[in-house]
């Protein structure tokens, strides 16, 4: 079955860890600069999610069980349910049995960051922290076990997709925006390229209001009839930072009748997005995204781990931008979306390229800057 089919439908479990964290586990291997080798059969790969509801998550979970797969080592999926302490703890339960973990993060809040790090260092693993983290939690200074944080452009995301929505509605409308966690430098960017595109290109347009949506489709739903109630026909766009949060704010539209005089643009292009694109729901509705993957970036992030586990690259080594890295990002229109699509119906031929150029030399998603990325103070949320 097609990434397409499977990621249509939204994904559920519940799994609660107990234990807190690592008391009376802990370990000094991971506290030199530079680590032996690991044996391939002592590894284990952790790949942890925001939720499971969420398209880019349940990507995310595909690229590390088609790594894993490939490479011979058993998977263990952390789902933190939204929450930062559900996140810290499962990993450290997962941390606790003994194997050392390769562990891939997408982190709740950027505030977790350096408490999973630390925990994986004194265990002994090796991690790599997509899309959020304190500025100032630098890979190169906590040694070799955080070999790498790594993220898109947030705020190339949000000029591209304000860009296409201020076309679509016009230079004098009102739009709503919906970010994700307010604790997510993620979202935090992506919100600053969507203010930065208004100030510069579409002083016109009213942002009426902003409301923070935790990447989550149900409450994206919520919040968006709570902002037809109040603004009503004055909303002719809606700006939301992932897909997740776009589909739960285009049932609320449609329940309200008004889908069909809104324009919505996202991030991802994930496939419940496509299948609205391609059936041209709520009179061609969706105008802009951009393109990455969560296969690209866990696989990515987990593959780069693994080569720093298996001493085949020293994180020590490398230059600035490959352990504080931002990769390629592109801007996508329903005309040229389907030259983007390609991939999905083959991730796992996807992860062959992958493992034969090695995670900075990938298409379609190479490694074009170092981090940290930037916020124009009157940009901030």
């Amino acid at each position: 079955m097609s990434l397409r089919k499977k990621l249509t439908l939204a994904v559920s479990t519940v799994a609660i860890a107990g234990l807190a964290g690592l008391a009376g586990c802990t370990s000094t291997a991971g506290d030199a600069g530079a680590t032996a080798p690991l044996k391939k059969e002592d590894l284990v790969f952790v790949c942890s999610v925001i939720n499971t509801t969420n398209p880019y998550f349940a990507a995310n979970i595909e690229g590390c069980e088609v790594l894993g797969e490939k490479l011979g080592i058993p998977v263990e999926i952390v789902d933190a349910e939204g929450s930062s302490q559900v996140e810290i703890s499962k990993i450290q339960a997962i941390l606790a049995k003994g194997k050392k973990a390769v562990v891939f993060v997408n982190t709740v809040a950027s505030s977790d960051a350096p408490v999973i790090v630390d925990s994986v260092k004194q265990a002994g693993g090796f991690v790599t922290i997509w899309w959020n983290k304190p500025d100032e939690l630098n890979p190169a200074d906590i040694g070799n076990n955080f070999v790498a944080f790594q993220k898109h452009s947030g705020i190339d995301s949000g000029k591209c997709t304000m860009n296409e929505l201020g076309k679509a509605v016009g230079p004098d409308a009102g739009i709503i925006a919906l970010p994700g966690v307010q604790d997510s430098t993620t979202s935090q960017t992506r919100v600053a390229g969507l203010k930065e595109e208004l100030a510069t290109n579409w002083p016109g347009i009213e942002l009426l209001d902003t409301r923070y949506s935790n990447w989550d489709p149900q409450l994206a739903y919520q919040n968006s009839k709570d902002l037809i109630a109040k603004y009503g026909d004055q909303i002719k766009g809606v700006w939301t930072a992932d897909d997740g949060m776009q589909i739960g704010a285009m049932q609320a539209f449609n329940e309200a009748g008004l889908l069909d005089k809104v324009k919505f643009v996202s991030d991802g292009l994930y496939p419940p997005t496509i299948d609205s694109i391609l059936a041209g729901e709520g009179n061609n509705a969706i105008v802009g995204e951009t393109f990455h993957r969560g296969y690209m970036a866990s696989a990515i992030g987990l593959y780069t781990a693994y080569l720093a586990a298996i001493g085949e690259i020293n994180p020590s080594e490398l230059p600035a931008e490959k352990r504080d890295s931002m990769f390629a990002i592109s801007c996508v229109t329903p005309a040229n979306m389907e030259e983007f699509l390609k991939w999905d119906d083959d991730v796992a031929g996807w992860v062959d390229t992958l493992i034969a150029n090695g995670p900075w030399d990938t298409a379609p998603v190479p490694l074009v800057a170092g981090g940290p990325e930037k916020i124009d103070p009157k940009y901030a949320q």
